[in-house]
């Protein structure tokens, strides 16, 4: 058996990983994989190792695959409909992106409850332009330290009613302030920021690129580290 993989191949257990995400809604097992690619389970378990390593998918501590931004296997707080397939929103980021990712996909419906108050919440996001609403997003975790705990800083990107209900939340929750921003400027940050993912050759942004792109969509602080 391998011990050790090629590009190539740990390129193809990647886009086996979005692809089954993509037309599912969940996450492929393992034989699934290995069927979608051709490789033996042992060097699919190398393949999802080395992609968690790179931080281009994310495993459990048990090896199971949890995310694959911007999609998810567990629920942190959103849902993401469209024509015929619901995923999980990892976050208020990811779930807005979804329609920016794929094509077939023009609008989708996301929903979640406003941690603050328990409001029911729901917007039909689209790429043609930002949803209508009062709405704010917050952030909990800075962007350096997002992947020192990568589900809980997603799972802590919540949207809310208003800002009122950030401040309730943070007290109840004894956490500091993040980074709150209206709609229209998580709408702009999730417009672009996964272009490419499903296609062969990705790669992810190193940091001076992707605060080039955060100062781009409209955020600024050392939240988000920029000056």
């Amino acid at each position: 058996m391998s011990t050790v993989l090629g590009a190539e191949q740990t390129e193809d257990v990647r886009l086996a990983v979005y692809d089954h995400f993509r037309r599912t809604g969940g996450a492929a097992s393992n034989a699934e994989l290995a069927n979608a690619t051709g490789l033996v389970p042992q060097d699919i378990r190398i393949a999802l190792q080395d992609l968690h390593a790179h931080r281009d998918i994310v495993l459990d501590d048990a090896g199971a695959l949890v995310m694959a931004h911007p999609f998810s296997s567990i629920p942190l707080g959103f849902s993401v409909m469209g024509t015929a397939t619901l995923w999980w929103g990892g976050c208020a980021w990811d779930s807005f992106a979804v329609p920016h990712l794929l094509p077939e996909e023009p609008s989708v419906l996301v929903a979640t409850t406003c941690p603050g108050c328990a409001a029911a919440l729901a917007w039909v996001v689209s790429r043609d332009e930002p949803p209508a609403g009062d709405e704010v997003a917050h952030f909990l975790t800075p962007v350096a330290r997002i992947w020192d705990d990568v589900v809980r800083s997603c799972g802590n990107q919540r949207i809310f009613c208003r800002e009122s209900c950030v401040s309730d939340w943070l007290q109840r929750a004894s956490e500091d302030r993040g980074y709150v921003m209206d709609l229209a400027t998580l709408w702009r940050l999730a417009r672009g920021w996964y272009a490419g993912r499903l296609e062969r050759g990705y790669r992810r942004r190193e940091p001076t690129a992707a605060a080039t792109y955060f100062g781009d969509v409209g955020l600024s602080g050392p939240f988000w580290g920029l000056v």
